[in-house]
C-alpha cells in the first residue's frame, strides 16, 4: 500500500478525449495500471480549455499524456481552435520537459506531439488498426531501466490513423512494429512515448471502440468481431512499462 503525503509531488495525468466516458475510462486505467492512487495525482482535461498558461512542470514527480481523436497531420487550414491550441501548449510545455529531461510519458497522440514538437514527419503512412502488434526491442530498448529483463518481443495494443514516419531527431528508438517503425522512443534519460497503450486492457480497449467505431478507426460492421479478438490479447509487459515508469519517478522525489 502506498501511501501519498502532503509533501510528495503529483503526476500530472493530461487529457484530450472530449468524452467523459472514453476520458474516465484511460484515466482508470492509468491509475489502476501504473499502481497511482487517485489523490497522488493532478488530472488536468485540456480537451476545452488548453494547458493552462501557468502550469510549472517542476510542480509534478511526472507527466503522462493520454490519447485524443486529434491528428496531426491534419491540414493546419482544417483543424479546430482548440487543436491548435493544445498544439502551440505542448510546444510551450515540451521547451521545457525536452531541454530540462523531466519526467514524461506520451502515449498514442502524447508520442504523435512529442515526436511532431522534436520534427519528424507525421503521417498516416504507418497508421496501424486496432488490435494488437508484437513490439520489438530495439538494443537500447533491451538496455532501458524500465524494460530490464522484458523480452526481445512483447505483445502491445495500438489503434492510430497516424504516427512518426521516422524517429525523431535527437531520440533514441526502443521499440518497433513489422508495421510502424517508432512504436516507442526516449529523448534524454527521462522523456518517454509510446505510440502503444501502455494503460490498456481487453476492458479499456472495448469502451473505445464502441465510442470511436463511427471515429474512421474500424469499419462499424466490425465492432463486435474486433471486440471479441481484443478479449484474447494479453499485454502485461506493456503495462509493467507503465507500472515502472510510475514507480521511478514516485520513488526520486
Amino acid at each position: 500500500m502506498i501511501c501519498y503525503t502532503a509533501t510528495m509531488k503529483p503526476f500530472l495525468i493530461v487529457q484530450l478525449r472530449p468524452e467523459d466516458e472514453t476520458s474516465d475510462n484511460e484515466y482508470e486505467a492509468i491509475c489502476r495500471f501504473g499502481e497511482l492512487a487517485p489523490t497522488e495525482t493532478t488530472r488536468l482535461r485540456i480537451e476545452h480549455t488548453g494547458i493552462p498558461q501557468d502550469l510549472d512542470p517542476h510542480d509534478y514527480a511526472a507527466i503522462i499524456v493520454g490519447g485524443s481523436p486529434f491528428d496531426i497531420s491534419t491540414p493546419t487550414a482544417e483543424k479546430s481552435d482548440i487543436q491548435k491550441q493544445i498544439e502551440a501548449d505542448f510546444k510551450r510545455l515540451f521547451d521545457t520537459v525536452v531541454r530540462e529531461d523531466l519526467p514524461f510519458l506520451g502515449a498514442c497522440s502524447g508520442n504523435g506531439l512529442l515526436g511532431h514538437y522534436l520534427g519528424t514527419p507525421i503521417s498516416t503512412t504507418y497508421g496501424e488498426p486496432v488490435g494488437g502488434v508484437d513490439m520489438h526491442l530495439t538494443d537500447a530498448g533491451r538496455l532501458d531501466p524500465l524494460m530490464a529483463d522484458f523480452p526481445d518481443t512483447m505483445r502491445v495494443l495500438v489503434g492510430h490513423k497516424e504516427a512518426c514516419d521516422s524517429t525523431p531527431p535527437g531520440a533514441t528508438l526502443l521499440g518497433y512494429s513489422d508495421t510502424c517503425p517508432v512504436e516507442m522512443f526516449r529523448v534524454g534519460q527521462n522523456v518517454y512515448a509510446t505510440q502503444f497503450h501502455p494503460e490498456a486492457d481487453a476492458a479499456g480497449f472495448t469502451v473505445r471502440i464502441n465510442v470511436y467505431k463511427h471515429h474512421g478507426y474500424i469499419p462499424p460492421e466490425t465492432a463486435t468481431d474486433l471486440i471479441a479478438t481484443i478479449e484474447k490479447e494479453e499485454t502485461p509487459f506493456a503495462r509493467e512499462f507503465l507500472r515502472r515508469f510510475v514507480t521511478r519517478y514516485r520513488d526520486s522525489k
